[in-house]
């Protein structure tokens, strides 16, 4: 009777969990039988599914960790804070992606049912509570993004880009593992060498999945060969699951070391806030540019992981929202001006949109300012948080070092805003894309981004919850 409560009560604790492997099954065997007509059902269930998931997590919102599988599974307010904004950026990514598929005939049924497995492997990097857990979760999401990136078998960039992601990818999965093993081998054997250097290498697996330099050799690559839809899915949502990752590892499994692994953050950081906005300056492909922004941005974030205590956890963890939802709505800025046959993906792209459609232009000038830190947008609350953090916990270099970095940052998302405002376009006037979920969808995103920065306070205090100081 004992044994059948606890395995209930253990099956209770992941219910999302479940539900979401179970409706991918459920899609892919779908897709067998459903015509090429009707593909809209798949696309409408999708979303459908991340909304009941939604509703599964929040009916039973933790206030307190909870364990399960012989602490294998870990629910708290942590985790369900991460998911809950999970499901909002993949409902975001797969509405944007739709009509993008549609235009390059890539508007298949195994592209939501990869994409629901990798938030399945998100939600279970979230909730790692051993690191067994952590690398199923890990290797689930890896895997389904290895297939999205390779989806355009035409494409000659795309599968180039699917390789590099693979082989790279492979051998960041390998680091981590056996940083893992050695971790956990120098709990039996109380050998402090062997455990830090078991840190360093869980330190680049990390540092890979984030994208942070100098591990940041395939970002830019991916992001530009892979189709603009997939680029979206793998940039966003996933910065969610990479700092849940980050936090279980970090915390949890080297809560003792955390003066030496402190340092070394510290020091990725400062690399990744240098190359990510130099290297941006040069870049003419949007979609380059935002790869290296990505990078400036994980510096950003790994400001927060230095001070490893629950204040700088709350600072990383809206850090982490924040770009989730910026990241989303750059990149739909590019698809919103894609159609069949073109690629909006140069910075010129863009020139003229304002005196064409100023509505439009206005809401990609919020996307911008908002990664470029302007208040009162969301951007600035984020990187505002970091380098007080970084500050309360002696990093005052670091601090000033994002500071320098983030006025450098600014100067190439005005760019992209000189390019709407002030410059003509050469050819043909850049014009939106028909859809109009698409377009109410970017336009929802972008104002959530001057909203949420006007109202951050409750955003805050959640993250807060989180982690009590």
């Amino acid at each position: 009777m004992l044994a059948s409560t606890f395995v209930m009560a253990d099956l209770q604790t992941i219910t999302p969990e479940l539900f979401m492997c179970g409706a991918a099954f459920a899609l892919l065997m779908l897709d067998l039988f459903i015509s090429p007509q009707r593909r809209g059902l798949i696309h409408f269930l999708s979303i459908l599914v991340l909304v009941a998931a939604a509703v599964l997590t929040a009916r039973d919102m933790a206030t307190e960790q909870v364990f399960a599988f012989s602490n294998m599974f870990v629910r708290d307010i942590a985790s369900d804070v991460l998911k809950m904004t999970l499901y909002l950026v993949s409902a975001f990514s797969l509405i944007y992606a739709k009509p993008y598929l549609i235009d390059r005939d890539l508007f298949k049924g195994e592209f939501y049912a990869l994409a629901l497995f990798s938030v399945l492997g998100m939600m279970l990097m979230i909730s790692a509570g051993s690191m067994v857990t952590l690398y199923l979760g890990l290797e689930l999401l890896a895997l389904s993004s290895y297939g999205l990136v390779a989806m355009d078998r035409d494409n000659r960039l795309a599968s180039e880009a699917a390789m590099k992601y693979f082989v790279l990818g492979a051998m960041a999965s390998g680091l981590l593992l056996y940083g893992m093993s050695m971790v956990a081998a120098s709990g039996i054997s109380n050998n402090q060498n062997m455990l830090m250097l078991g840190v360093v290498f869980m330190l680049v697996g990390i540092a890979f999945k984030f994208g942070a330099a100098p591990f940041h050799m395939w970002l830019p690559d991916v992001y530009q060969g892979a189709p603009t839809a997939v680029t979206l899915l793998i940039a966003a949502a996933p910065k969610l699951a990479a700092f849940g990752m980050a936090y279980r590892l970090l915390e949890m499994g080297l809560g003792t070391a955390d003066v030496q692994w402190g340092d070394m953050v510290a020091y990725l950081a400062a690399i990744s806030l240098v190359i990510g906005n130099l290297v941006a300056l040069v870049q003419t492909n949007l979609k380059r540019l935002l790869a290296y922004s990505t990078i400036s941005h994980v510096g950003f974030l790994f400001m927060g992981l230095v001070c490893a205590d629950n204040t700088g956890y709350t600072a990383a963890m809206f850090y982490a929202i924040s770009y989730s939802l910026m990241s989303a709505a750059a990149f739909a800025a590019i698809i919103t001006l894609s159609r069949k046959g073109f690629e909006a993906e140069e910075v010129s792209d863009f020139r003229g949109l304002w005196q064409h459609n100023p509505f439009h232009a206005l809401m990609v000038l919020f996307v911008m300012a908002s990664l470029a830190g302007v208040p009162p947008f969301l951007g600035f609350w984020a990187k505002l948080q970091v380098i007080k953090a970084a500050v309360v916990s002696g990093y005052t270099w670091l601090a000033i070092l994002s500071v320098v970095a983030a006025v450098v940052g600014a100067f190439y998302y005005l760019r992209i805003i000189r390019a709407m405002f002030f410059e003509e376009p050469k050819g043909e006037a850049p014009r939106l894309h028909s859809d109009m979920h698409l377009r109410i969808a970017f336009t929802v995103n972008a104002l959530a981004l001057l909203v949420m920065g006007i109202f951050a306070e409750p955003i805050l205090a959640w993250c807060s919850q989180a982690f009590p100081v």
